[in-house]
């Protein structure tokens, strides 16, 4: 049996080989050594889109020879994953890229070489983490931490509780996972003041700001009560010395999959029971998609690894904000969520088959193409209609990727003002003419009440807003479409997650009635998806 163990690779070459897996060509030794003298990559978000490749993409340049050190994983949310995913395999993954036509491919990623819990109460590690941010070496701080991982206040705009706490307490004191950075950033800041990038990877619009918001908002606050000194608030926000990079990053990478880990068994690899944490479940490895983008601001104060030889984008922000708004808001992720929500409606397990529903491929074409299309700006770097034509002819009916509805749901309250909300700021006074995309917003609104189409209650996906948006329907029922007067506004004229009043841009009433259809009984969604997708 293969092990994903360092020694056992060295021992066992040939065998990987048989089994048809590639391996890293560097000398891993000499990198784990470089990395721990003069680390420059830390990485903080463990999870597959991570490991399976932005990992893989230092790995080539390890393999070119165009860097000497690897990728510190740092966990900020689930302890268990450096615990029980990353040590015992030695930092180790195995990365499987599925094809449409059955083929894997596979390659060991082990570009990684070292991993921590970024919590104070782990004290060795702690430690560890403020060895690294005082490092005059370390180029980039990134993240994949997902877009609900930069937020520090609740539906309301008050404040968590453990963020409140850090705020009052301190860096030295901080608990919570964006204290823990900032508090690692006022670190490097009494150092010496170091130049360095957080280079937010996350799947959400302006990501880069994201991760700036939070630190500014530690940053000021800590200075205001005198927790930190005054020159922090201006290190932070000086861009020759702190830069906050936009990017933007595209590569479907499911929760691992039993076809895959039966395949895996039968090639001699050892490793692949799912490892089940308190928070999620993980595996040694990781399942993905053959297509990849990443393109991102080129502004590094201290230095970056050359990933443009690993076909990384490097631009500027007017471009990458070209780039995510097209994929974003209208070549990918809107036309996901149409399929999440519907397709958890109409119980689909699969992306793959819902792209055989006439109804709901035609409905995210017509959402893509019809809508989304005519209001996004060329970005030069990748051409739309090209990237949406490659979506929904060669990714998403891919049947070997084993990518569910349900995943793609998650967090939707959190997604749903960049994928639809841009779009519809775009028509400007024309959005009311808008018609697919008002469905597929009353569709998640219909979603939300946890009934599916035969009037089965189901599981919803996680959702920080969960709470807040189900107590706004509280007392809508499937076959009572007048139970839902008025339950609606409260959520359609939330600025604050569609980015604008949905009444105000002629679009609120539009959604509501929809919704009332979808609510007329068992069997509405698809009836109402036969009205109107022609």
């Amino acid at each position: 049996m293969l092990h994903l163990n360092r020694q056992h690779i060295k021992e066992q070459k040939t065998e990987w080989e048989k089994a048809g897996i590639s391996l890293y060509h560097f000398d891993a030794d000499a990198v784990i050594a470089a990395t721990q003298q003069t680390p420059q990559w830390i990485h903080f978000g463990g999870g597959n889109i991570f490991r399976a490749f932005i990992a893989a993409l230092q790995q080539s340049l390890l393999d070119q020879g165009a860097v000497k050190t690897g990728i510190i994983a740092a966990e900020t949310y689930d302890e268990e994953v450096i615990e029980n995913v990353y040590r015992p395999y030695d930092n180790l993954s195995l990365a499987v890229t599925m094809y449409a036509d059955g083929r894997y491919d596979k390659e060991v990623i082990g570009s990684v070489v070292e991993s921590v819990v970024c919590r104070p109460d782990f004290k060795a590690d702690w430690a560890r983490l403020k060895e690294i941010f005082q490092s005059p070496s370390l180029q980039i701080a990134s993240f994949t931490i997902t877009e609900k991982g930069y937020i520090v206040t609740d539906y309301s705009g008050h404040y968590f509780p453990v963020v409140a706490e850090d705020m009052k307490q301190g860096p030295e004191k901080a608990k919570s996972s964006m204290g823990c950075i900032a508090a690692l950033v006022y670190a490097r800041y009494k150092a010496g003041a170091y130049p360095l990038a957080f280079l937010s990877t996350d799947n959400c619009s302006h990501n880069g700001d994201k991760i700036k918001e939070a630190i500014l908002t530690f940053a000021d606050n800590w200075a205001a009560v005198g927790a930190v000194e005054p020159g922090f608030v201006a290190y932070v926000k000086d861009e020759s010395k702190i830069t906050y990079p936009w990017s933007m990053i595209d590569k479907i990478t499911p929760r691992s999959s039993v076809k895959v880990q039966t395949y895996l068994k039968e090639c001699g690899f050892g490793d692949t029971e799912l490892i089940k944490t308190k928070k999620g479940t993980y595996a040694a490895f990781v399942n993905t998609e053959k297509a990849q983008y990443l393109v991102i601001e080129d502004t590094f104060p201290n230095g970056r690894p050359p990933l443009e030889k690993a076909g990384v984008i490097f631009t500027d922000r007017e471009t990458v904000d070209k780039v995510e708004r097209m994929k974003v808001c209208t070549c990918l992720n809107p036309l996901h969520t149409a399929l999440a929500v519907y397709g958890c409606l109409l119980g689909y397990t699969r992306i793959a088959d819902e792209l055989n529903d006439p109804q709901l491929k035609r409905f995210i074409e017509l959402i893509g193409y019809q809508e989304g299309l005519p209001v996004v700006t060329n970005p030069g770097v990748l051409d739309p209609k090209t990237f949406i034509k490659e979506v929904l002819e060669q990714r998403f009916p891919n049947p070997n990727l084993p990518d569910t509805p349900q995943r793609i749901a998650t967090d939707t309250s959190q997604k749903v003002g960049i994928r639809f909300g841009e779009t519809i700021k775009a028509y400007g006074d024309a959005a009311s003419q808008l018609r697919f995309i008002p469905l597929a917003i009353a569709g998640w609104c219909r979603y939300l009440l946890a009934v599916d189409d035969n009037g089965k209650a189901f599981e919803l996906s996680s959702d920080p807003l969960l709470e807040d948006l189900q107590k706004a329907l509280r007392g809508i029922e499937l076959g009572k479409p007048e139970s839902a007067a008025g339950k609606l506004q409260p959520i359609l004229s939330n600025r604050s997650i569609f980015g604008s009043d949905l009444y105000a841009v002629g679009l609120g009433e539009k959604i509501e009635g929809y919704f009332t259809e979808l609510l007329a009984g068992p069997h509405a969604v698809r009836n109402v998806l036969k009205k109107y997708i022609k």
